[in-house]
C-alpha cells in the first residue's frame, strides 16, 4: 500500500468544529445528581475525608441548593447523618413523619417544588448494627428487613420525595416497594433501584460522612461480588419486573463494563454512581498538583456516560456543571 492509499481518520480530527461533527457522547448538567450529607445541627460540618463536601444544617443546606440550582443541577439525593441516640436494631427513625429526612423534604418541596428531590431507602444510617438490614443473631434477615424499608419509603413519599431509591440490596424490595407506594396512592413516584450494587472498598468516606461503617462484619451476603457481571444482569431482569423505573451500577468508574452490559440489558435509564472513595482520589491527586482537576474529572464523568449511563450521582456535580458552563 503506498502512503497516498491509506486511511486517514484524522481528517475527522483536525479541527474543533470537525470533531464535534462525529462526537458520540455528550455531558451536561442534566446528567448529574448531586448528592447531599445533612444532619440537624446548626452549623456545617465538612467531611475530612471529601474535601469541599460538608455535613449540611438545615440554614447551610438550603444556602447550598439554592445556588446549586442556579449553577444548573435539577436534582439532589439526602443522606442523613444520624446521631447515635436516634439509631436502634430496626431502624424505627427511618419512617418517623418528624424525622430528618421527612422534614428536609417538606422544606425544599416548598421552595423549589420543581428541583427532583431522591430519598436513600436502606437502613445503615438508622440502624445500631450499621447494617442496611435488620440483624438477627449475626444473620442480616431480609423479609423483615423489606417491611420496614416499604415503611421508609412510604413516610418519604409523603414527604415529597420524587424519587424512592433503594440501595439495600434485599431481595424483592422493589415489588414490595412499587406495591406499598401504589396502595399508599403514590403511583407516580419514581423507583431507582441501586441493581446492581458491589460490595466495594470505595465507599469508605461515606462511611466516615455518616458514621454507618457496619459495627461487625461486611455487606458481602447482600452487596455484589466485585469479581461478578453476570450476576448484575440478573438483578436487572427482577428489577425491571419487580417494577423498578431505573436501574443502578454502584461504583461507576471501576465497573465501567458493568454499566456497558447493563446498558444493554434493559431500556431503562441507567444510573452509576461515582462514590466517596472515587471523589477523594480525584480530589486528593489534584490537590497535590498530581492532576488537572477539571480535565480528569470532566474525563470520569464522560467515560461513565461513554458506558452507557444516562444519570450520574456524583460529589462534583456542582463544579462539573460550572466547567460545562464554561466550556
Amino acid at each position: 500500500m503506498t502512503l497516498s492509499l491509506i486511511e486517514r481518520p484524522r481528517r475527522n480530527r483536525k479541527s474543533a468544529a470537525v470533531r464535534a461533527w462525529h462526537r458520540e457522547t455528550f455531558l451536561s448538567a442534566d446528567h448529574l445528581v448531586w448528592p447531599v450529607f445533612i444532619h440537624d445541627k446548626d452549623v456545617d460540618e465538612p467531611i475530612g475525608s471529601m474535601p469541599g463536601c460538608s455535613r449540611w444544617s438545615p440554614a447551610g443546606l438550603d444556602r447550598e441548593v439554592a445556588e446549586a440550582i442556579a449553577e444548573g443541577i435539577g436534582a439532589i439525593v439526602l443522606f442523613p447523618a444520624e446521631p447515635e441516640s436516634s439509631k436502634s436494631s430496626l431502624g424505627e427513625e427511618s419512617w418517623n413523619p418528624q424525622g430528618l429526612v421527612q422534614r428536609t423534604l417538606r422544606r425544599l418541596k416548598a421552595a423549589w417544588p420543581d428541583l427532583v428531590l431522591i430519598t436513600d431507602v436502606a437502613l445503615d444510617p438508622y440502624s445500631s448494627d450499621g447494617h442496611d438490614g435488620i440483624v438477627q443473631d449475626g444473620r442480616i434477615l431480609n423479609d423483615a428487613t423489606v417491611e420496614v424499608l416499604c415503611r421508609q419509603a412510604v413516610s418519604q413519599a409523603e414527604a415529597g420525595a420524587d424519587v424512592i431509591a433503594p440501595s439495600d440490596m434485599m431481595d424483592g424490595r422493589i415489588g414490595a416497594i412499587r406495591e406499598a407506594l401504589d396502595a399508599a396512592g403514590f403511583p407516580d413516584v419514581s423507583l431507582l433501584s441501586y441493581t446492581a450494587k458491589y460490595a466495594s472498598a470505595f465507599y469508605g468516606p461515606f462511611r466516615d460522612a455518616l458514621d454507618s461503617a457496619p459495627k461487625f462484619g461486611d455487606k458481602k451476603t447482600y452487596q455484589m461480588d466485585p469479581a461478578n457481571v453476570r450476576e448484575a444482569l440478573r438483578e436487572v431482569a427482577l428489577d425491571e419486573a419487580e417494577g423498578a423505573d431505573l436501574v443502578m451500577v454502584k461504583p461507576a468508574g471501576p465497573y465501567l463494563d458493568v454499566i456497558r452490559q447493563v446498558r444493554e440489558a434493559t431500556a431503562l435509564p441507567v444510573a452509576a454512581y461515582q462514590v466517596s472513595g472515587e471523589y477523594a482520589m480525584l480530589k486528593a491527586a489534584s490537590q497535590n498538583g498530581w492532576l488537572d482537576e477539571r480535565r480528569v474529572v470532566l474525563e470520569s464523568l464522560l467515560a461513565i456516560r461513554r458506558a452507557g449511563a444516562d444519570v450520574i450521582f456524583t460529589y462534583y456535580a456542582r463544579q462539573a456543571a460550572g466547567w460545562l458552563k464554561e466550556a
